[in-house]
């Protein structure tokens, strides 16, 4: 069985958040999902030696100390996953909305 590095990254979020789903959630409530958006290939020798899938992981949620979110960030950090971080308040929703930007591979 050949190594997956999608489904190696959403076995690492779901032990975080079992909740997690890939795309999008049905949930009411804090909520945390998943997504590929591209991939980059490295090149050497006239080949391609390697694929890197760029992820992003976004969790909603209203409490200003989610502990999701600094579990996420934790996840990353422990797992050497690059990453960019940002975050953002939805006035329409009242969502605190975490990104992050992943390289996964």
């Amino acid at each position: 069985m050949s190594y997956d590095p999608l489904e190696n990254f959403k076995a690492l979020l779901v032990q975080v958040d079992p909740k997690a789903t890939h795309y999008k959630s049905m949930q009411q409530e804090n909520y945390t999902v998943w997504a590929e958006y591209g991939t980059i290939a490295l090149r050497g020798n006239d080949t391609t030696s390697e694929r890197v899938y760029k992820v992003q992981v976004d969790r909603f949620t209203k409490a200003e100390n989610d502990s999701v979110a600094a579990a996420i960030t934790a996840m990353l950090d422990e797992q050497c996953v690059g990453y960019e971080y940002l975050v953002d308040y939805e006035q329409d929703t009242g969502y605190i909305h975490h990104i992050w930007d992943c390289k996964v591979d």
